[in-house]
């Protein structure tokens, strides 16, 4: 009978985020995986194969929990509105500066030219839009945005809006990200408001 485990994959995946906000994923290695997670590699190795495993069951756990930061954010405000500007932050919340978004652009790469890895990268996509169209609905329903939204576009335009908002703050560093996600969202938004 083998060993029990004593550090869950979700603890190792946490460290793997860690990581590649240190060294991008092309830079990335088990060894500093195994560091940040305080294990030997050879225990990467035995879970997950590789270092491209590893990288794919990040991926596809980053898929898994694409909801979570609107499942937060719904149970924590009531409006619609302030908990989609919530969840919104919330995915940003790892970018604190242009090398934390360098990682994740460098993760883009694996997506753009990895089928496995873009299969993930779509599915998130396709999640956080649902979520995104989940709260406009919501907000129409309370009344915080016109019934005459069509609210398919307007969550990519959201959707949208928050991708180039991560890239234009991390290459200027206007204030706090927050804050310029924030006037993104509303920017989006203001046409389609209820008053």
């Amino acid at each position: 009978m083998g060993r029990p485990r004593t550090t869950s994959d979700e603890a190792i995946l946490r460290a793997t985020a860690r990581a590649i906000e240190h060294h991008g994923p092309q830079g990335l290695t088990l060894a500093a995986v195994a560091r940040e997670a305080g294990l030997a590699p050879a225990t990467l190795v035995q879970r997950f194969g590789s270092k491209r495993g590893l990288l794919l069951a990040f991926a596809a756990h980053a898929t898994e929990v694409a909801g979570l930061p609107f499942q937060r954010a719904r149970k924590e405000h009531g409006s619609p509105l302030e908990a989609l500007r919530a969840a919104l932050a919330g995915l940003a919340e790892g970018v604190a500066g242009p090398r934390e978004l360098a990682g994740s652009l460098g993760f883009l790469q694996l997506d753009l030219t990895d089928p496995e890895f873009r299969e993930h990268a779509a599915e998130h996509a396709r999640r956080t839009r649902d979520e995104i169209a989940g709260l406009l609905a919501d907000a129409v329903t309370a009344g915080e945005l016109r019934g005459t939204a069509d609210l398919g576009p307007l969550a990519r335009a959201v959707q949208v809006a928050y991708n180039g908002t991560l890239i234009v703050w991390a290459l200027t560093g206007e204030g706090p990200l927050a804050e310029a996600m924030r006037e993104s969202v509303d920017q989006a938004l203001r046409p389609y408001a209820a008053t």
